[in-house]
């Protein structure tokens, strides 16, 4: 079985976060595919010891605001 969750990537300083917002688990990299796949470790750790939640439909979108 696979499930596939909603992740942010956020750069912060020299660092990449991933952050998996359907269970609040976050990692990071100095890449973004190493975030990735840290998040991706920190999940399935998570997994062995919880139920799985099931992920929710999110869009992501971009809003263009006059100033």
């Amino acid at each position: 079985m696979s499930l596939k969750y909603n992740v942010i990537i956020e750069k912060e300083e020299n660092w990449y976060v991933a952050k998996c917002i359907d269970n609040n688990i976050a990692s990071q990299g100095k890449t973004v595919e190493e975030a990735l796949n840290n998040l991706k470790e920190a999940i399935e750790l998570y997994l062995e010891n919880e139920e799985p939640v099931m992920p929710k439909t999110v869009l992501v979108t971009t809003l263009e605001v006059a100033i």
